[in-house]
């Protein structure tokens, strides 16, 4: 199951901050973070979700945004969301509205993402995040 998610973060001056730290705009997720087009990758992204019952899926932006960083850091499961858990910049560009002490979700919750957007086919993927 899946609910569309219409909100979108549109800039990182609206991350909430309750530790008072001024975030970078320069910083490399944050640009990463620009790039992307979220709301319209999200609206397809929802399409693969046809059954209306059962849990709800997280939002595209977060299971994305996770295996990018998984991916460019080549971090286990575990280690992704303990990065998540304690960097403002990785929450911000997984979409959370600010920063969080709380782990976004379980280390489990990575194979499912995989399996997710394996069935949503994304080409331009590859070349985009090469440093």
């Amino acid at each position: 199951m899946y609910k569309l998610h219409t909100i979108v973060q549109l800039a990182f001056e609206d991350f909430n901050q309750p530790i008072g730290l001024k975030m970078n705009p320069s910083n490399r997720w944050i640009q990463k973070a620009e790039l992307i087009p979220w709301a319209e990758l999200e609206k397809d992204y929802a399409k693969n979700f046809r059954n209306k019952k059962g849990n709800v899926a997280k939002p595209f932006r977060m299971a994305f945004g996770a295996l990018l960083i998984q991916k460019e850091y080549s971090y286990s499961d575990e280690e992704t969301v303990l990065q998540i858990q304690e960097n403002p910049y990785l929450q911000f560009f997984i979409g959370l509205p600010g920063y969080q002490d709380a782990k976004p979700f379980d280390a489990s919750t990575m194979v499912y993402f995989w399996k997710q957007l394996a069935v949503f086919k994304m080409t331009f993927i590859d070349g985009l995040f090469v440093q």
